[in-house]
C-alpha cells in the first residue's frame, strides 16, 4: 500500500496550521476524488449549524471512503469552502476530531459567498490514494 507523505520544507512559509504544502505519493496507485460533501445527513435532514454541518460532512466522508477500502489516513488533498470566516474554528474543531494530529493532508480553505442550497454552510471536497 502507498501512502501519502506530507511535507512542509523550509524554503517556504511556515504554514501555521495543521495542513503540509507539499503531498507526494510515488509509485503505481489508485487515486480517489469523492465529491464535495455538504452536512446532510442520510435522512436528508441538514443541521443548523457549522459545527453540525462539518461533523456530518465529515462522516459523509468517512462513509465514502470506507465504501472504496480507504479510511482518513488515505487524504491526501482537501478544499473546503465555508459561509462565513465566523465558522472557521468549528470546521478546525470537527476536523481534528476525524484527522489525527500527524497526518496533515495538503489543504484550501475558502470562504465564499453562498453553495448550492441557503442551508449549507461548509462543503469539504477530498483527493485519496492507496
Amino acid at each position: 500500500m502507498v501512502l501519502p507523505v506530507f511535507r512542509n520544507p523550509p524554503s517556504v512559509h511556515d504554514n501555521g496550521g495543521r495542513y503540509s504544502h507539499i503531498a507526494e505519493v510515488k509509485g503505481a496507485t489508485r487515486w480517489v476524488h469523492l465529491a464535495g460533501q455538504v452536512g446532510k445527513n442520510v435522512d436528508g435532514t441538514v443541521p443548523a449549524d457549522a459545527a453540525g454541518q462539518t461533523e456530518v460532512a465529515f462522516e459523509n466522508i468517512l462513509a465514502l471512503l470506507k465504501e472504496v477500502g480507504m479510511g482518513p489516513a488515505n487524504i491526501v488533498r482537501m478544499t473546503t469552502y465555508l459561509t462565513s470566516a465566523a465558522d472557521i474554528e468549528a470546521y478546525r474543531a470537527a476536523r481534528r476530531k476525524v484527522l489525527p494530529a500527524e497526518h496533515a493532508p495538503a489543504t484550501t480553505l475558502l470562504v465564499i459567498a453562498g453553495l448550492a442550497a441557503p442551508e449549507y454552510k461548509v462543503e469539504i471536497e477530498v483527493t485519496a490514494c492507496d
